[in-house]
Order: structure tokens, then C-alpha cells, then sequence
């Protein structure tokens, strides 16, 4: 008895040392990832090279700079950093601290103060309303088991080779995305790819692939039309007059970049993530005579919802709106339960509910119009505004929504590309717009870079590095070959 004994309590001992190394170890990762927005924080305002900074837009890059550190690093889990970025932001942004923020300072060099309901209505954004509505289209589909047959409907044709079927879904979900929201096209190809993943070998590196393979279709699928993602409609705005682009122009420009880039998406991800798993056979399980009532239900609610998405510019409901159909004919017909609702991934609400915020503390606070303010544009050469440009509508779309990172550059853009004389003289206004635009659709490093990719992350399948890693070789490339066919195009005479 005294040897097992022993030998147990030394068990434990070894099990309390290494998980106070690992302890000590994510101690040491937070403080290293804090040092930085410490530094930031504690020395003075006018240290900063940023003519006009205020104390509220210091703050403001010190949040900024800690919030990217942790989505980078994890030294927390990731949805818990959103929610501390929601508390800082509270805390140290909003009108509800103002007695602590002020500190004797006057209003001009303080800055202005974002409201403490703004940043708390993130956690029921709109956008997280369609988050929702696309989890109860999945968790739905996969309880009553139909996800397995839309998935056999859907891949049939692509055979059982993994690498065509990843193809397959890719090409799917880019033409999906070119009509209708990128985030509902990702919940609704994510819920047929669960069966799919089932069919896998259980240790397979592919499966990383192809949960990653959806966003990022879905992502670029959007440059297609102009009604494929917001920040395209945002840019048609300032498209007008000398530099109009009709919507078969845009799609002349965008389809042929889109096939492009998903081929070449395709290649990378079949290098990074190789399969082991010879055929894929998916088996559909029997729904069940009893459950038929509930079945027709979910599928004519699945496809009533795809196609308000479809037709919203004929109804006048927009995506978030329509997302509540299933959360309340789901709810109200008893197809989802009480039970049910603990599989919602109610981390990646908080992670997108971060996201938006971040975005608010860019915008609310005037830090994104100090930060390009700061730009000398009229006296840099044409070909180096165009990548500075794009640049930044690359960099800031990884930390915040695309749709707000177009809300933000694209009217500075415009204004830059109607009043720099290099760009008058040349006429390549409209080209500055549609470049900046699209390298917007080409930010998808981070769970928070986009809808899309936190759904991806909310499966638990994948880890940020992995999609930093794709996103940073599908940005970079696709920045590349962005720039050649625009100058194809320009020199074809196209645009």
C-alpha cells in the first residue's frame, strides 16, 4: 500500500507544479503583452508624433494596442479581451467616467467622450442579431440531422476527393456571397460543412482547412458585385459622374479577381493544411415520419431566409432584420428548447461585440481621422498613395468591421483623390476609390477582422495563428495581384 500511495501523492505534486509553471507561465505572457500599452499610457500625450492628438485618442491607442497585442497572442481567451476592451472603453472613454477622465484638463485638448450606452449596445448589435439567427439556422439543421442532407444536395456533384469537395465549397460560398450578407452565407455553409467534417479521419489536419476555406470564400466572394459586401455600396456613392461604374463594370473587374484569388486560396490551403482522409462519404441520417411537421418547417424557414437575404433590395428588410425570422419561428414552434440555446456560441457574440467597439472607439473618438490627418498625400508620388491607401484599408479592416473601415477612409479617399493634384491630372480618382475598396474585402487576419472569420473561430476548429496566418498570405497576394488587373484594366481602357 505504500508504494501506490507514494507514488500517487508525487502524481499530484508533479500535476500542482506544472500547473502553477503553466500558471505562471500565462501570468508572464499577459504582462508581456500589457508592457507596450503600459509604455503607451504613462508617458505624456505630446510625446506622441500625432499633431491634434487629444488625452481621449491617447487612451484610445493605448486600448487599441493592448486589444490587438491579446487577439494576437491569447495570453487571455479572446472573447474574454473583447469584454475587457468594453470595460476599458467605459471606464476610460465614456461619459459615465467623466469625473475620474477630466482630471482638471480643458474640453478642447481632453477630446470628446463616447456614450456609455453606445458602447455597451454593442452586445446587442444588429450585426450580433444576425449572428443569432444564423446559429439557430445551424443548430436546427444539425439537431434534426438535415445539415447532413443539404451537405450531400450541395457537394454531390464536386464527388469524394477532399481537396475538389474543399473547391467545391469555396466556389459555393463565393457565388452565395456576391448576393447576399457574407456573415449569413458563412453560418449557412458552416452548418453544411459539420457533417462533412464528420466524415473525416478524426486527427486530420484538413479539417483546419476547410473550416478556414468558408471565411475566407466568403470574404473574397464579396468583392464580386456591388452589392456583395457593404463597402462596395459605400464606395458606388463616390463612383459617380466622370467616375461611374456601372454594375456589370464592377463585376467585370471583381468575378475574374474573385475566381483568381479563390484558386489561389484554394492552393494555399491545401498546402497548409493537407488531408489524410482518401474519400469523403457523408451519411445522411433518416429525419424520421414523426418529425416531419418540424422538418418542412425548418427547411421552408431556411429557405425563406436565404431568399429575403436574396431580395432585400425588393422588400426593403435588411439581413439583420430578417435574421429574426428563425430565432422566433424556431422559438415560438418549440423546433429549438431551452436546451438547445446552450449550444450557441455565445463567446463569439462577445468576440464580435468587441470588435464593434473598438471600431466605435476609432470613429466616436476622432482617433482614425487624426491618425490619416497626419498623412502628407500631396507630396507623395501616385503609385505610393495608391499603396498607403490600400494599406491601411487592409491593416485597419483586420481590427475592426469592414463596413466601418469603409465608412471611415472611403470619404477621406474620395476627397483625396478629387483634390490631389497628381490624381486630377491623371483622372485615377475613381481607380484610388475602387482599389481602397476592395483591399478592404482583403483584412481577414483575426476572428475579429470579420463576421465570417468569427464564425469560423466560433467552431472551436481553429486557432488564431492559423487564420492569421491565411489571412496575412491571402491579403498579401491578393494586394498583388489587386494592383496588376487594375492596371491591366487601365490600360485596356476598362476603367
Amino acid at each position: 500500500m505504500f508504494i501506490p500511495v507514494r507514488f500517487n501523492y508525487l502524481h499530484r505534486t508533479f500535476n500542482y507544479i506544472s500547473k502553477s509553471f503553466t500558471s505562471h507561465a500565462d501570468v508572464g505572457r499577459v504582462l508581456g503583452c500589457l508592457i507596450i500599452p503600459l509604455i503607451i499610457i504613462s508617458i505624456p500625450r505630446e510625446w506622441i508624433p500625432l499633431e491634434g492628438l487629444t488625452t481621449v485618442q491617447h487612451r484610445s491607442i493605448a486600448i487599441f494596442s493592448m486589444a490587438a497585442l491579446f487577439w494576437i497572442f491569447e495570453p487571455i481567451p479572446i472573447f474574454a479581451t473583447s469584454m475587457l476592451v468594453i470595460f476599458l472603453e467605459l471606464v476610460m472613454l465614456s461619459d459615465s467616467a467623466v469625473s475620474f477622465a477630466l482630471s482638471g484638463q480643458d474640453a478642447t485638448s481632453f477630446g470628446t467622450l463616447m456614450s456609455y450606452q453606445e458602447i455597451m449596445g454593442t452586445l446587442a448589435s444588429p450585426i450580433v442579431i444576425l449572428f443569432l439567427g444564423g446559429f439557430f439556422l445551424a443548430i436546427a439543421a444539425t439537431k434534426y440531422g438535415l445539415d447532413h442532407q443539404m451537405a450531400g444536395a450541395f457537394i454531390k456533384p464536386f464527388g469524394t476527393n477532399p481537396r475538389w469537395v474543399m473547391l467545391g465549397i469555396m466556389s459555393i460560398t463565393a457565388t452565395f456571397s456576391m448576393f447576399m450578407s457574407n456573415t449569413a452565407t458563412t453560418a449557412m455553409m458552416l452548418s453544411i460543412l459539420i457533417p462533412v467534417l464528420a466524415s473525416m479521419d478524426a486527427d486530420d489536419k484538413g479539417k483546419i482547412g476547410f473550416v478556414l476555406s468558408v471565411p475566407i470564400a466568403a470574404n473574397l466572394g464579396g468583392i464580386g458585385t456591388p452589392i456583395g459586401t457593404p463597402p462596395n455600396a459605400i464606395a458606388l456613392k463616390y463612383l459617380s459622374g466622370d467616375h461611374a461604374i456601372t454594375f456589370s463594370k464592377w463585376m467585370l473587374i471583381g468575378v475574374p479577381y474573385v475566381i483568381v484569388m479563390i484558386l489561389i486560396s484554394w492552393f494555399i490551403l491545401s498546402r497548409m493544411f493537407p488531408t489524410s482522409t482518401k474519400s469523403l462519404k457523408l451519411s445522411v441520417k433518416e429525419t424520421g415520419a414523426k418529425q416531419n411537421f418540424k422538418i418542412i418547417t425548418i427547411y421552408a424557414t431556411f429557405g425563406i431566409t436565404v431568399l429575403l437575404w436574396l431580395t432585400d433590395f425588393i422588400h426593403g428588410m435588411n439581413s439583420y432584420v430578417v435574421a429574426m425570422l428563425p430565432i422566433i419561428v424556431f422559438l415560438c414552434l418549440n423546433i429549438i428548447s431551452k436546451d438547445d440555446l446552450k449550444y450557441i456560441s455565445w463567446d463569439v457574440l462577445w468576440l464580435v461585440a468587441g470588435g464593434i467597439a473598438l471600431g466605435q472607439a476609432l470613429t466616436k473618438t476622432g482617433l482614425a481621422n487624426v491618425l490619416i490627418g497626419n498623412i502628407p498625400f500631396d507630396s507623395l508620388p501616385l503609385l505610393v498613395i495608391f499603396l498607403i491607401a490600400a494599406g491601411i484599408g487592409v491593416l485597419i479592416a483586420n481590427f475592426m468591421s469592414h463596413t466601418a473601415t469603409a465608412n471611415l477612409l472611403i470619404p477621406m479617399i474620395a476627397v483625396i483623390g478629387t483634390s490631389v493634384p497628381v490624381f486630377i491630372s491623371n483622372d485615377a480618382g475613381g481607380l484610388l476609390i475602387l482599389s481602397a475598396t476592395l483591399a478592404i474585402s482583403l483584412g481577414m487576419c483575426l476572428p475579429i477582422s470579420s463576421p465570417p472569420n468569427a464564425l469560423a473561430y466560433g467552431t472551436g476548429l481553429i486557432a488564431t495563428k492559423q487564420l492569421a496566418r491565411i489571412g496575412l498570405c491571402v491579403g498579401i497576394i491578393g494586394l498583388a495581384l489587386l494592383f496588376v488587373m487594375l492596371v491591366i484594366y487601365r490600360n485596356l481602357g476598362v476603367i
